[in-house]
């Protein structure tokens, strides 16, 4: 076949599918019908021309042409693909799931193969097997592939009938499990809780994303054990006296409270446009970077004295980094991740009004005033503080429980010498 023809031919499907697209069927079939004149056993025109008859409602002729065109190009998967569609429409099953297995054969993560198997599995009861067959469509899908209508559609029914199985699955597991649990009661099994719950679909997946450093080889838990920080409990019974001090600053000195995001004019805001400089999310800041701020820890002397008194995580020009946090009635803090997993933050929270939520990756957790807890903030989290009153956190940052001294110091000296290197600018910060 020369050149020309080629061109004619391309010329030809672009205006069949312009006028399929227009419902111009007419145009179409007079489009379909030059290209088959040029070209008898061309594969992209008896592929076109057999998906057309199946557009009639013509399965059997469509299946000469798809075979046809199968044949004549054998290493394409679309094309075993339109066979099995026209298979499927003569109720053939058989040679429905044989066409599929050829396309998967050639490409076993053709995502339009694993869903029309699935879909197959699915007609024929079979709903464990469509099950993992959804599964493997979903994830095989192109993150940046166009999404029309029917793929839409295909994704939203491949998600319930993944759901479906899951909660057949956890009915089946409920006696065991319930029977292991009564086997190890009074233990902690918040672990495996969320193990069991990641498995049935009910829980999300995260993992620590640092925006500044990742320390491999840690574990990667949201929320800590407060026994590996048992000196929080001073600061607990302290509670009433640190929310009158941070009270007493909300009131009467309301102008040192800033902004706790403030990017420069030109820098990317991202998620932070509508919090960006504004007070919504102020803090009054007790020590920032490694340095005290004197005349608010004067003004704040009980929660200075813990916070001298605390192991706090060190770094030169870095941390420890301590704040009264207020966020403002109705204000959202959006997802985001923290600079380093070699620290960890600290919430005491001193007013949460009704209203109040936290997330950290996949837990959300109620607040308690007065009850403080730590958290990996390399996990994306949230806040939102739906009332209509201010909600007042104590934060401040420790190190990571799971660093040994040796390799404490080695991660200051590391910061440290990145401070220098880009001339000052600190890379630590936490929030929420």
């Amino acid at each position: 076949m020369n050149t020309v023809t080629e061109s004619q031919l391309q010329g030809l499907m672009e205006v069949v599918d312009r006028a399929m697209q227009t419902g111009n069927n007419a145009e179409a079939d007079q489009a379909i019908a030059k290209a088959r004149a040029l070209a008898p056993d061309h594969p992209g025109v008896l592929n076109v021309a057999g998906m057309r008859a199946l557009a009639l409602g013509d399965a059997k002729t469509a299946r000469s042409l798809l075979e046809r065109a199968a044949e004549l190009d054998p290493a394409t998967p679309i094309l075993w693909v339109n066979v099995a569609l026209a298979q499927r429409e003569l109720k053939d099953e058989t040679a429905e799931r044989d066409a599929l297995e050829k396309a998967l054969a050639l490409a076993p993560r053709y995502f339009p193969a694993l869903l029309h198997k699935a879909r197959l599995l699915e007609r024929q009861g079979k709903g464990k097997a469509a099950a993992t067959m959804y599964h493997a469509f979903l994830s095989c899908l192109p993150r940046d592939a166009d999404r029309p209508p029917a793929l839409q559609e295909a994704i939203a029914h491949a998600q319930r009938a993944l759901q479906e199985n899951d909660r057949a699955l956890e009915a089946f597991l409920e006696p065991r499990v319930q029977a292991a649990r009564t086997r190890h009661r009074g233990e902690s099994l918040e672990r495996f809780e969320a193990c069991l719950e990641a498995l049935l679909g009910k829980r999300s997946l995260y993992r620590p994303e640092p925006t500044f450093m990742l320390f491999p080889g840690l574990p990667a838990i949201e929320f800590l054990d407060r026994t590996h920080y048992p000196w929080l409990d001073e600061f607990d019974a302290a509670a009433d006296e640190i929310r009158r001090e941070a009270l007493s600053a909300f009131s009467e000195a309301a102008g040192d409270f800033v902004p706790y995001i403030s990017k420069p004019a030109g820098a990317p805001v991202d998620q932070w446009l509508e919090l960006n400089n504004s007070k919504r999310w102020s803090t009054y800041f007790l020590m920032k970077n490694g340095k005290g701020i004197d005349e608010h820890l004067a003004r704040c002397p009980r929660t200075a004295a813990l916070l001298k008194a605390a192991p706090l995580c060190e770094i030169a020009n870095h941390a420890p980094t301590a704040f009264f946090s207020v966020l403002a009635p109705r204000t959202r803090i959006p997802p985001h991740t923290g600079v380093t997993n070699t620290r960890f933050i600290v919430h005491l929270p001193l007013v949460v009004p009704p209203g109040c939520m936290y997330r950290v990756g996949a837990e959300k957790r109620p607040w308690r005033e007065g009850n403080a807890w730590v958290f990996d903030d390399t996990f994306e989290h949230e806040a939102i503080n739906d009332s209509d009153q201010p909600r007042i956190v104590l934060i401040f940052d420790v190190w990571n429980c799971f660093l040994t001294p040796a390799e404490r110091d080695l991660v200051a000296a590391v910061t440290a010498g990145v401070h220098d290197f880009n001339e000052g600018e600190s890379p630590f910060r936490q929030g929420g």
